[in-house]
Parts: C-alpha cells; structure tokens; sequence
C-alpha cells in the first residue's frame, strides 16, 4: 500500500471505522455500547460519503442479523461491539460460519461478566471469540496491538472473510480501542480491491456449497439468476438441509479444512529476540505493549528474553510459536484475565518448558515493571 506521506493523529476506534471503509465496507449495522461506540459514530460520518448504508439496530442480536442479510445480498458488511453484545451476536456469529456468510464482527473488550466495567479494559472474551458459538465451526480472529495495526488489519479481515467466506472477528481491549497515536496511512487507491468469489458456472450445475479446489464454494451474486438457498440447518452440497452422516461430516469437515488449506493466508505474528530466548513473552493488545518494553529492558540486562505476538489470535499460529519457542525454559503470558490465552500455550509446549502467567482482572493494564520482575524472577 502506497503511503500518502501525511500523518495524522487517529484514535484506534477510528482506525478500524476507516479502514472497514477503505477495504469497501459499505454497510454497518450496530447499536452504541461503551467502549465500542466510536466506531460506530464514525462508520455514520462516513459511509454516506460513499454512498454506503448506516444503521442503529434497536440491540446486537438485531445487528448481526443485518449484516448477514446485508451481506448475503452482496455488501461487504460490519458490526462493532463490547462485551455483553458480543454475546449476544454469537447464535447468529454461528448462523454465519454454517451458512458461511462473509461478515465482521469488532469486539473492543472490557470487563465482565454481564455488564461488568463499560468503561475499564479487560482481555476477557479471548476463548469466547473462539469457541463463543455453539458447534464445531470455523473462524479467524484478529488482534491488533496498535492504532495503524487496527487500520491494517480491518482491511485484511475484510480480506479474509469476502475471500475465504469465514466470519473473521477483531479484538482488541479499551485500551487500544481509546488510543491516540500518530500514523500514516496509505493512498486509498492503493489498496488492493476485493472481491468474491461469485459463481460463473452454467446454471442448472450451480452448487452453492460444493466442493471446490479451494475449499471455498463461489457465492451467488444477487441478480445472475442462480438458486441458492441459505438455511441455518447442515446442509448438503446443493443448500437444502440434509442429516445424511456422510454428506453432514462431508461439508462440516471443509468448512474447518479450508482454514488450514489457507493457513499461510491467514496465520500473522510478530516475533522480537526469540532465536536464543530463554524467556518468551506471548501477549496480544495493551499486554503486547507493556510485555514489549519488559522484553526490551530485559535485552538491556542481558537477559535472553524473546516476545511472540499472535496478530492472528485463532487459528493460532502454531509453527511459528514452536519455532519462537524452541530454546525457551519459560514462557511468560500476560494477560488482563485469570488465565485464557495461557490455556493455548499450555496445550503447546513441550518437554520441560513451563508456562507461567501474569494475570490483572481489576480493570487496569498490566505495566511493564510487573512483566519485567516476573522475568528476572525466573532468570
């Protein structure tokens, strides 16, 4: 993406607005809840400039059906929300990764349970972006740690889903959410356009779900005459719902398998000092942030300290945290829960590695200097 060479002070809830607009976002639907609510204040300034469609839903269940049929009728979709809402969005989040409509879902993330701390940041909703909907289902979840990183990476959801026909999530915590920082953004005209895969096969021998290369069944574009029919139910290659076992494992396996067939695609991290590291810290969001400046005055020490950032949370990008990972004795997970991400990481390690968290659930961010005595702890 070419630079447009001119800086500009951007908050992160805004980055996320302009980007969805810049990768062709022409259609939002959402309802204001704190700490989400400016994306939604911007997405109203801007998408009529472009002649795309704001609308304040009457709540988040009402929202995510919109967009679904918004985007089922060929707009490229979004909806933004916090806590409470996202649980709410996820029976039709699960309707999306069935029918595998294209569609994403910003969650700003702050305290809980229920309405919990609308004002104070939490990294709370980490498995619930995961494994929130009901079933064996497919989906990408994103976690920018930065004000450009949001921008970059609502256009790259944006890519993924209308591309891979997956729900594609974004958290990040109200800290990064409220943000100001000073970016440079690129020249609108530079970023790659995107496109479906819209069908082109002859009529009669469309199959909306069939079997592909790819793994990814072409859509049908409103007004080319091809019978598509979408249903929450499992489905066999043709649309109509069907409960034949091998048709039923057929379809559900493609959908999850088309994740991997595209890993490459999808998987992003950042890995900082990891190639000798006897410590690796692994964090996302304002985490991410504070482990970064923990690991620098490490460095500075003379410890062998590493950072593994997963940008792209789920799926986890398992090979390169092995990799990242090899000569580590520690790991160390900060993270504003009491523990979610370390669950992962437990699940991965090997031999006589340990995972060891850090953890905050009072509504404030973890600073470096308690990262940073973890680490010299275990040194």
């Amino acid at each position: 993406m070419r630079s447009t060479g001119q800086l500009e002070n951007l908050q992160g809830n805004h980055a996320c607005a302009m980007g969805a607009i810049a990768a062709g976002c022409r259609f939002f639907a959402g309802y204001p809840i704190t700490p989400s609510s400016e994306v939604a204040e911007k997405m109203s300034l801007e998408l009529p400039k472009v002649d795309g469609i704001f609308i304040q839903m009457e709540d988040e269940i009402a929202s995510m059906g919109a967009i679904l049929g918004a985007s089922m009728g060929g707009a490229m979709a979004m909806t933004a929300t916090s806590g409470p809402g996202f649980s709410l969005k996820q029976e039709n989040l699960g309707y999306a990764a069935g029918a595998e409509i294209p569609c994403v879902v910003v969650n700003v993330m702050r305290g809980g349970p229920s309405t919990g701390m609308p004002t104070r940041p939490s990294q709370g909703d980490i498995m619930q972006s995961r494994w929130g909907t009901h079933g064996d289902h497919a989906v990408i979840v994103l976690a920018p740690s930065s004000v450009k990183e949001i921008y970059e990476e609502t256009i790259r959801a944006f890519r993924l889903t209308e591309t891979l026909r997956v729900p594609v999530v974004i958290i990040y915590d109200e800290v990064i959410g409220h943000l100001v920082e000073t970016v440079e953004l690129p020249v609108p005209e530079s970023i790659e356009s995107i496109e479906r895969k819209w069908a082109t096969c002859p009529k009669d021998d469309f199959k909306p779900y069939g079997e592909t290369k790819d793994m990814v069944p072409a859509m049908a574009r409103p007004g080319d005459g091809y019978r598509a029919h979408t249903t929450g139910l499992t489905t066999s290659q043709d649309g109509f719902p069907t409960q034949d076992p091998a048709k039923v494992e057929s379809i559900i396996r493609r959908r999850l398998g088309k994740l991997e067939h595209h890993a490459a695609t999808i998987e992003s991290f950042e890995e900082i000092d990891c190639q000798d590291a006897d410590i690796v810290l692994v964090a996302i969001g304002i985490s991410a942030r504070a482990a970064g400046r923990a690991q620098q005055q490490a460095r500075e020490k003379g410890l062998k300290v590493g950072l593994f950032r997963p940008i792209t949370l789920w799926p986890f990008p398992v090979g390169a945290f092995r990799s990242a990972t090899k000569t580590a004795k520690y790991i160390v997970v900060p993270e504003m829960n009491t523990g979610q991400l370390i669950l992962e990481i437990d699940r991965l390690v090997t031999g006589t590695t340990r995972a060891i968290g850090i953890n905050r659930i009072d509504g404030e961010a973890i600073d470096p200097a308690a990262i940073l005595h973890q680490i010299e702890e275990l040194s």
